[in-house]
């Protein structure tokens, strides 16, 4: 495994990544780490996982759904 030293690091960044550590129950070294897998080797999802989300978070939403011609007037309002 690769050892990798960190420069430089701006104050209030650090400040940052000790607070999300802490929060974590993990070491800055840890939480770094956790950080870049995040950024760099996302997690890949299958389009059934995917579609499954998304209907579970359309069930949260509480107001009505819009129709076509709703949508159309909003995307015309303004253009004539």
């Amino acid at each position: 495994m690769a050892n990798v030293t960190f420069k430089n690091i701006p104050d209030d960044l650090y400040e940052q990544l000790k607070q999300a550590a802490n929060a974590h129950h993990r070491s800055v070294n840890s939480e770094l780490i956790y950080c870049l897998e995040r950024t760099y080797k996302p997690t890949q999802f299958s389009a059934a996982e995917l579609a499954s989300k998304a209907a579970e978070l359309r069930s949260h939403v509480t107001v009505a759904r819009l129709d076509i011609d709703e949508i159309n007037e909003a995307k015309n309002q303004g253009r004539e």
